[in-house]
């Protein structure tokens, strides 16, 4: 083309931009400016009717600015001294808040510096885990061998799975639940009301007739309930998904429970496929006693299993595992790749399969035996003290997830970063939580909580929540 473009205006001035604003400091987990910004609020519609729920703050206000470089700033380095001082700023918010953090599935306590001589590299695991691409900058032998870990744990040969590493726990769901669709066009899915929003989402995005299964108490499946659905949909294969630990309760769905309640109802195992949802528990369950067990010699179709959760991995990632049977109605050729794939996405992490390997060879399955046992101590510590200090909490048997009385201020839910649902809060006990850091929150909720009833208004009734053994009300103290 003999045409000329010119790529900026004349006009077009590169200092014409906002001043970016350093990140504002963090002290004893809370913001030192713009605390005066008012949290926004919103309607929501749960199985009670509509009740209000608090929306974080707009990062808008405080993000910052993309600017250009001065003429001559090679010379005076002013721009690459501004930006370390920014990172070394954000560090130290970063380093503050890890100390206030409780209410979300992730392992903080890792140490990757091992690690830190391969991030030079763009390592890219595009297409098929098993079969190389043309790119050869990739890290296929540590994916492998991470999925080789995850079937025996989950009790399939090396020829009879197939899987992949996922950019998070949410792909791992739209992948088990998108083959499952695939082998069954019409079926229904099944999903317990205390699924994780992901399920849902794919439900939307697959445009698959989805019924909604009510709960018990605890947050598990509701098999009775279930069974009254399947009954109603007799002439539909079913697609399930099964909660291996559900978000806010982390409640265990009875795995056998739901396929003897498939069986009853007419449904041959040549007409249901189940998708285990394990982002948190799927690591956690093979080393508690007495848990149901999660293997793949049960009818079950796919696993997944989130690698930032339990395992402690700096980036989202995780595990999702298939039969080989299925996957051959989702898998293509691209010759393009000169590789086949059946991933979500195309391009993936390659030093997500790095970070993984690293963990499960230091750990091995003995290490995380460990951890889970430490998880499971402390939150019956957490649990225990909670109830001691006229707190309504409740912990599931097979959970590290304390569910208790929702903090009446904002600011405190906040600072210890906790994952509210209506009128609970809950805190997940993962490996990197102490007891100090228990004790430490304990104290600050037990002070803060006789400051907000002081005026003789009451906590909320969690009857509806936590059941009335768990509730200790002024109502059912």
């Amino acid at each position: 083309m003999a045409e000329k473009f010119d790529i900026l205006s004349e006009d077009f001035v590169p200092t014409a931009v906002f001043n970016e604003p350093l990140p504002w400091p963090v002290i004893n987990g809370n913001k030192a400016d713009h605390e005066g910004e008012n949290l926004k609020k919103t309607k929501v519609m749960n199985g009670r009717g509509e009740r209000e729920m608090v929306l974080g703050r707009n990062v808008h206000t405080t993000s910052l600015a993309v600017t250009e470089p001065e003429s001559n700033d090679e010379f005076t380095g002013d721009k690459e001294a501004y930006m370390a001082s920014v990172l070394a700023r954000y560090r130290k918010t970063l380093v503050e808040r890890t100390k206030y953090h409780l209410g979300y599935p992730y392992n903080l306590d890792f140490d990757y510096g091992a690690l830190g001589q391969l991030q030079q590299f763009s390592i890219n695991n595009l297409g098929d885990p098993v079969i190389e691409s043309n790119y050869g900058v990739h890290s296929r032998p540590f994916e492998v061998g991470v999925l080789d870990w995850f079937a025996r744990l989950w009790e399939i040969e090396r020829d009879d799975y197939w899987g992949y590493i996922t950019n998070c726990g949410t792909e791992g769901n739209l992948h088990g639940i998108l083959v499952g669709r695939e082998v069954f066009p019409d079926g229904i899915l099944y999903a317990s009301s205390e699924s994780h929003y992901s399920v849902f989402k794919a439900a939307r995005m697959y445009r698959m007739e989805c019924e909604k299964v009510d709960t018990l108490i605890s947050g598990e499946i509701d098999c009775d309930d279930f069974r009254r659905k399947l009954l109603a949909n007799k002439d539909k294969p079913a697609i399930l998904n099964v909660n291996i630990g559900t978000t806010v309760k982390g409640a265990v769905d009875d795995l056998d429970l739901v396929i003897k309640t498939l069986e009853e109802c007419g449904f041959s195992h040549d007409r249901f496929y189940i998708h285990c949802d394990g982002a948190l528990f799927g690591l956690m369950m093979p080393f508690v006693k007495r848990a149901p067990k999660v293997t793949f010699n049960k009818p079950i179709g796919s696993v997944s299993v989130s690698g930032h959760k339990f395992v402690g991995c700096p980036m989202p990632c995780g595990v999702q595992i298939t039969r080989m049977k299925h996957i051959k109605v989702l898998s293509n050729n691209v010759e393009y790749l000169a590789s086949r794939d059946a991933t979500i996405m195309g391009s993936r992490n390659g030093h997500a399969p790095l970070f993984l390997w690293y963990t499960l060879s230091r750990k091995g399955y003995k290490g995380f035996q460990k951890e889970v046992q430490k998880c499971l101590r402390n939150a019956h510590y957490l649990k225990d003290r909670l109830r001691e200090a006229g707190i309504s909490a409740m912990l599931n048997e097979l959970s590290s997830t304390v569910v208790f009385e929702r903090p009446k201020d904002e600011e405190f839910v906040r600072r210890w970063q906790l994952a509210c649902q209506g009128d609970i809060a809950h805190v997940v006990v993962m490996p990197s939580v102490t007891i100090e850091k228990l004790d430490h929150f304990l104290k600050d909720l037990v002070e803060n909580r006789s400051v907000w009833y002081e005026d003789g208004s009451q906590p909320p009734c969690l009857v509806k929540d936590v059941g009335i053994k768990n509730c200790i009300c002024p109502a059912h103290k």
